[in-house]
């Protein structure tokens, strides 16, 4: 026995002489680490996993491993919140953590998916000084609210939706912010926007967008106005429901028998959207946009949109595309309330509007925290917008003729038309890479057809149109965006490389079609110390900076213009949110 008692001392000392060491160089930080996993207990690939310190508001984040794994280290001690978010699930959030000096804590995450209309979570544990009661279970649904609780006994109630379940609204906020500059057609000029913003945690959203320009044309000062509201709000399977108004009036712009109250345009733009789950499988998103549009003549169209997605595993999806305009082709189209003005030129005795039907059928797949997408397509356009500018002058506007009549931005000096249709079959091929938290990098390659012109000697805009013809052309796109987590700083950034020669871009319902070669967008908040309020926030827009692909020709009096893929443009301003 004696014997036994000297060994277990010599081990124990041998172990407090090795613990030593090891304590003396162990670091100051803590650490959290856990896994993510689904509802169904299946490790989550990719997602975002981030740490915030509730007293400084830093952020540290980090994506998950194959596994589902996570480690974020070089923690101070504090009181923090870990939160993942992945997409087409509900985030997860564990709060009220606290990391002391030297502490590795483990916080497993479990995701919801947003199409499960229900999950059985346990109810939370009661506080001491909280009246008990004796629910055991509750059942709630994907919008977290209680539909059934279980007695301990196993007998099951029915909840009512009361004010537990009520909408609890966030406050409203408003943004004023002024933009000055270029900003392309129907965009030139001075603009103060005032935009209004009502959220609820757990019900329904509405916008309100207000614009006026002041802006000078050939006929004097003009004010451009436009009004924008959007609405949202949840609908049947675990989904959502938006609808967004516009109303713009532009008296800045000119055509051909534009004259008297018929000069300007006006534009009332109607779009509903509906995104629904249909298990876990099948992701639907429809919707139409509906124009009624006045200028020299008036015109009324609709515009629908379908987008099928199917996931047939954790990593792989195949999406069915439809749409019939370029600015709205799924649900997230809907993400601003602003709209932008169509083409409507003269076409004989009535109003003309692009025109084409885009459908696609794409194969993606999940690696690691991005993503790969192959995808063929097929454009029926009947009419396509060329865009061009040079100061055109009134009487330039009828130059086209026939089906080509102009019609100008009187403010800038950018004009629109619309040229000759096409049918193009082509492939798309995109890489999607996470740079850092809220940063990804993005690669694209896009074949197909676009319109090129025949000479550039030519002289009158009619003659022009008449010589473009179709030509098979490449395009690629390498393209940063997204937020620094750290700085606040909002970037897109991308340089789209495609034939000088053309006057329209290769697959023009792709991602970066409206981003000609190289252009970026910038959005800073801006700070220093306390001199500056908060909410205050800087804002550069530049299209096409280096001003390629532009195709001259020579008016009908002997001046210079141009056809352009994306004729470049510049404006930037400052905003201030409360």
């Amino acid at each position: 026995m004696q014997r036994s008692w000297i060994l277990y001392g010599l081990g124990l000392g041998a172990l407090m002489v090795w613990m030593v060491p090891a304590m003396s160089g162990a670091s100051p930080l803590a650490a959290v680490s856990g896994v993510v996993r689904d509802a169904h207990g299946v490790a989550q690939m990719g997602a975002l996993v981030e740490v915030l310190a509730v007293e400084t508001g830093r952020v540290s984040a980090a994506f998950t491993d194959m596994n589902g794994r996570y480690r974020i280290a070089s923690l101070v001690p504090g009181k923090y919140r870990v939160r993942a978010t992945e997409e087409l699930f509900m985030p997860a959030t564990r709060g009220n953590l606290r990391l002391s000096t030297g502490m590795r804590a483990t916080v497993n995450l479990t995701l919801s998916m947003l199409s499960d209309p229900v999950a059985w979570m346990p109810i939370e544990r009661r506080k001491p000084d909280e009246p008990g009661d004796d629910w055991a279970w509750t059942l709630r649904s994907a919008a977290n609210r209680p539909i059934l609780r279980v007695l301990g006994d196993g007998d099951v109630v029915v909840v009512s939706a009361g004010t537990e379940g009520a909408p609890r609204r966030a406050p409203v906020k408003a943004c004023i912010s002024a933009r000055s500059g270029d900003g392309g057609f129907g965009e030139g000029g001075v603009h103060t926007v005032l935009a209004l913003d009502r959220g609820a945690e757990d019900g329904p959203d509405a916008v309100v967008r207000t614009s006026m320009a002041a802006e000078a044309t050939a006929y004097g000062p003009e004010t451009a106005t436009e009004i924008d509201a959007g609405y949202e709000r949840s609908a049947g399977f675990a989904g959502v429901s938006r609808m967004a108004v516009s109303y713009a009036s532009h008296p800045e712009m000119m055509s051909a028998g534009s004259t008297g109250d018929a000069m300007g345009m006006q534009v009332v733009r109607m779009v509903s959207a509906e995104k629904m789950h249909l298990g876990d499988a099948v992701d639907v998103e429809a919707g139409s946009a509906v124009y009624a549009i006045r200028t020299a003549g008036t015109a009324l169209t609709a515009q629908p949109f379908l987008r099928v997605t199917v996931h047939p595993g954790e990593v792989w999806a195949v999406r069915y595309r439809l749409a019939t305009e370029r600015e709205v082709q799924g649900f997230d189209g809907l993400d601003s309330v602003g709209m932008t003005l169509p083409t409507a030129v003269a076409c004989g005795p009535r109003l003309c509007t692009e025109d084409g039907i885009h459908q696609e059928i794409a194969l993606s797949r999940r690696v690691g925290g991005g993503a790969i997408q192959a995808s063929v397509y097929r454009d029926a356009l009947d009419r396509q917008t060329i865009a061009g500018g040079g100061a055109m002058n009134v009487a330039e506007l009828a130059g086209g003729g026939g089906l080509n009549e102009v019609v100008m931005d009187g403010a800038t000096g950018n004009f629109r038309t619309l040229g000759v249709g096409t049918t193009t079959d082509g492939v798309s091929v995109s890489v999607t890479e996470p740079l850092s938290a809220g940063l990804w990098a993005a690669l694209e390659y896009d074949s197909g057809v676009a319109m090129a012109m025949q000479d550039a000697g030519a002289t009158g805009l009619a003659e022009v149109l008449g010589g473009l013809h179709p030509e098979a052309a490449e395009a690629a796109t390498v393209a940063v965006q997204g937020r620094d987590l750290h700085s606040g700083t909002i970037l897109r950034a991308a340089y789209r490389w495609q034939p000088r020669n053309l006057v329209t871009t290769v697959g023009p319902y792709a991602a970066y079609s409206d981003q000609a070669f190289l252009g970026f967008y910038l959005r800073q908040a801006l700070r220093c110390g306390e001199r500056l309020p908060q909410g205050l926030e800087a804002t550069l827009d530049v299209t096409n900076l280096l001003a390629e692909g532009y195709q001259p020709f020579l008016s009908v009096d002997g001046r210079t213009l141009f056809l352009a893929q994306s004729p470049r443009t510049v404006e930037g301003g400052l905003s201030f949110t409360f």
